[in-house]
């Protein structure tokens, strides 16, 4: 069945000698397409991502709240100052 569907398709399945025709290679060019797209995605999510200096100085407010070192109000009044 396969044979007949190739064989109704004619030339456009075959290449100049005989070998696979631009169906075959259209098909690897999206794979290949596909594959750096893949691996361009996996580089980008795995290096770090980078935290601003407002973001790293909550953090450490959090961090010296939990820790008992100030008080409730004291964080709240540092954490508005930060904007």
């Amino acid at each position: 069945m396969v044979t007949e569907l190739l064989a109704q398709w004619g030339p456009a399945w075959h290449g100049p000698h005989g070998g696979p025709g631009w169906p075959i290679g259209l098909v690897f060019l999206l794979l290949v397409v596909v594959l750096a797209g893949v691996v361009s995605w996996l580089v980008v999510r795995s290096r770090p991502r980078r935290q601003s200096a407002v973001e790293r100085a909550r953090e450490v407010l959090a961090e010296r709240y939990a820790r008992g070192e100030i008080s409730s109000e004291e964080y709240r009044e540092r954490l508005g100052g930060l904007g």
